[in-house]
């Protein structure tokens, strides 16, 4: 009896163990937002905002320190201006937005200045924290889609009073009209109650030199205010309630009543339409008072997202650092103002903040329609609504209005990536117009704006020559967009549409000089005229009088020494780096170069004599170019070294600007082993560096990767299989993923034959 009793009690020991391992596992994968660290990438080049958001969400709180800094936030000792509600994440060129400053102190109410340095600056995702060392405040905040959430904690007995700035801005410089900086046009702001105020700020240019757009803001106190002063630029009015829109930059400063707790809760609605829109948004977003409840409910909106991938439970927190972190920059931006488009009504999805297509549509976009094709449905109607009501497909937006354009007309990618990967839900027929569009008809002066710049050139010669900006570029992208044009075309149905963009997406030819050679290897994207005669030498600035020259190499960058940022001949790249930037032909690409074995050894040039750069997104794909040549083993080592020296938890862990999650999606592809080949239908599979990752799919269905036997020294595919299976191919279709299953890697430690005989797919 004492053994059944004994076995009785051992038994349900060993369940209750197995029970608490299930509940911890489910609680871990429940709250992925531990994983994330906003101060991943937040210093150096990786620009990343720091600040608390929702998915895709329009506010983003955060600090401004000064007007200087892209993402409002800059390390220690930059003092803290206050706390903007619109920020963008990742950014390279002029800042945007940073409007609607607010900024607790104590005393009295005659300055508009509280600068203060900080301390005990916490960061986690929904949550941001400070102590500002001026008055000796705690600044805590969270949000919602459209709110803003604020605590101020003062001094217990000391005044409590807020400045609310309607005028600051970042990127403001002293010259007028500088080019990227952003310009003031006008403010306004009334105190409506003892609970409320509201106004907006209006602001132009920005990185995309953009028309004004207006941020409208209604804010609520759960404490009301005793006595109050606006501002008009540089003149206080005490007891004066509002201060309208007269060109100049307006404000207030508010005092609390006293008694009660030290705390002071504010809520900030922002909108796009109206001050009353905004008010609408607080009681639709965060109808309570609860901080906590508002910080578990965008907690939970990114749990739902992240839990989408699941990795190994024994993943070490670094590695599930690194990946949810670029899981949740990925999904920062582009901006989702559904309902808040001041430009016209309607029900369609409308977007913002695309910042650009021309960094996001190779990892970004793909990434997001892995984790919700619904959501990358969303943005690509979006961009068709955008087409709609304005004509052209945005390569870039911000604050309601396209630009820059920085190569080509990329929106092209995501419609192919979209139709090849299936997505429902999106008029592949208007999306073939809205692309035709783009590959006929000049936009008319506003090439830096939209369409496709030099298109007229392009169509006659066949490439676009160098006396227009951006020539070499311009042509490999149009090339490729023409290929994707060409895709949807074959599977509408729309034959002649095919035939005549599957020739176009060849042109990228009549810029690749055959018998250039540099550092061993032969055959580059090299600059031509208009009259077909390759150049050696390009002029050096503008002088019309001594005509001066430089001799022109596959690897000069000629900016900004010898002409402006924007008019080089490759944008933000050498031709050592775009020569290999044909991701829709490169079996081509390798006979051009002169065969296989002429392939490996110039991709070997490209990293041993590191002149690849890691963060220039049109290399993301070269380290996977040994695939076609039949050496995945290889691509695999190339993209561990990278990863190795260039990513990190700290926050300088990005090699350069993240360019609204580019950076991040690039790396959480490659630590799940496998990478999409954007406007194709297919991911190149790589040596993972998890044991194990989970996709949880819209569909229901999961896709799991295990690497068996994954070490620091087992990093080569020894054998694959699929669904039990045997798989030799180095490639995966997006159908395979979708449709659920398991691919189980077997690694060793020392390159193998799989993978080497069936190559990549090159589909025309």
């Amino acid at each position: 009896m004492y053994f059944y009793r004994s076995f009785f009690v051992v038994r349900c020991l060993l369940l209750l163990f197995i029970s608490t391992l299930l509940a911890l596992h489910a609680s871990a994968q429940n709250n992925l937002h531990q994983f994330v660290d906003p101060r991943i990438g937040s210093e150096g080049v990786g620009r990343v905002f720091i600040g608390p958001s929702c998915p895709f969400g329009m506010v983003k709180p955060g600090p401004d320190c000064t007007v200087r800094p892209n993402s409002g936030w800059l390390p220690e000792p930059a003092p803290v201006t206050g706390f903007g509600q619109v920020h963008v994440s990742g950014t390279g060129g002029g800042p945007k937005y940073g409007n609607i400053l607010i900024m607790p102190f104590t005393g009295q109410l005659n300055s508009t200045d509280h600068s203060s340095m900080r301390e005990d600056e916490k960061m986690a995702l929904g949550y941001y924290s400070v102590k500002l060392k001026k008055h000796n405040i705690k600044t805590e905040i969270t949000t919602a889609d459209k709110v803003s959430f604020y605590k101020f904690t003062y001094p217990a007995k000391a005044s409590k009073a807020l400045a609310i700035d309607a005028g600051f801005f970042l990127g403001e410089q002293p010259v007028p009209d500088a080019r990227e900086a952003q310009q003031f046009v006008g403010s306004e702001i009334e105190v409506v109650s003892d609970t409320e105020v509201r106004g907006y700020s209006r602001i132009r240019g920005g990185w995309n030199n953009g028309a004004a757009y207006t941020v409208y803001f209604y804010a609520v106190f759960n404490t009301p205010v005793k006595s109050l002063s606006t501002w008009k630029s540089t003149k206080l009015f005490p007891g004066i309630k509002q201060q309208f829109d007269s060109g100049q930059k307006t404000g207030a400063l508010l005092a609390f009543k006293d008694g009660g707790n030290d705390t002071v809760k504010v809520k900030i609605g922002i909108s796009f339409i109206s001050e009353g829109k905004a008010k609408d948004n607080i009681d639709q977003d965060i109808p309570h008072w609860s901080f906590d409840k508002a910080l578990s409910e965008v907690r939970q909106k990114w749990d739902k997202l992240l839990g989408r991938i699941e990795v190994n439970p024994d993943a070490s927190i670094d590695q599930k650092k690194m990946l949810y972190t670029a899981l949740y920059h990925t999904m920062l931006m582009p901006v989702n103002r559904t309902g808040e488009n001041p430009l016209w009504s309607g029900s369609e999805p409308y977007y913002d903040d695309f910042y650009a297509i021309w960094d996001t549509f190779r990892s970004s976009n793909p990434l997001i329609t892995l984790i919700s094709p619904q959501r990358q449905t969303e943005i690509v109607n979006a961009l068709l609504n955008i087409y709609k009501h304005e004509g052209y497909m945005p390569e870039a937006r911000s604050g309601n209005y396209n630009g820059r354009t920085q190569g080509g007309s990329n929106a092209e990618v995501l419609i192919a990536d979209a139709y090849a990967k299936g997505l429902t839900g999106v008029n592949y027929n208007i999306a073939l117009e809205a692309m035709l569009k783009d590959a006929t008809v000049p936009p008319g002066g506003l090439e830096e704006k939209e369409g496709r710049g030099g298109i007229p050139e392009y169509n006659r010669l066949g490439y676009v020559p160098y006396h227009i900006p951006r020539a070499g570029n311009r042509t490999t992208d149009y090339a490729y967009e023409d290929y994707c044009i060409a895709m949807v075309a074959k599977g509408l149905g729309k034959t002649e549409v095919y035939k005549k963009y599957s020739k176009l997406a060849g042109n990228w030819r009549n810029l690749w000089r055959d018998n250039y050679k540099d550092h061993g290897a032969t055959g580059f994207i090299m600059p031509k005229d208009s009259a077909g005669r390759w150049l050696d030498d390009i002029p050096y600035g503008t002088s019309k009088n001594q005509h001066p020259t430089f001799k022109y190499t596959p690897l000069s960058r000629e900016y900004p020494w010898y002409v402006c940022h924007w008019c080089g001949f490759f944008y933000e790249a050498t031709s050592w780096e775009y020569s290999l930037s044909i991701p829709h032909q490169i079996p081509q690409l390798i006979e051009k170069s002169g065969g296989k074995d002429a392939f490996k050894r110039r991709l070997d040039t490209l990293f041993e004599k590191r002149f690849y750069n890691v963060d220039n997104e049109p290399s993301f794909l070269t380290p996977s170019l040994y695939h076609w040549i039949g050496r995945p083993d290889l691509s695999s080592q190339r993209i561990r070294q990278i990863v190795t020296a260039n990513f990190n938890t700290s926050p300088t862990g990005l090699p350069g600007n993240d360019d609204s999650g580019a950076m991040s999606s690039w790396l959480a592809f490659q630590m799940m082993g496998f990478y999409p080949n954007a406007g194709q239908s297919y991911y190149l599979l790589n040596s993972p560096m998890l044991k194990q990752v989970i996709l949880h799919q819209e569909n229901g269905k999961d896709f799991r990767i295990t690497a068996r036997n994954l070490s620091a020294t087992n990093t080569y595919i020894k054998s694959a299989r699929l669904n039990g299976k045997d798989f030799n191919q180095s490639w995966i279709e997006h159908a395979d993923i979708l449709n659920g299953g398991e691919l189980v890697f077997e690694m060793t430690d020392k390159p193998t034959e799989w993978g080497t005989q069936v190559l990549p797919p090159s589909k025309n």
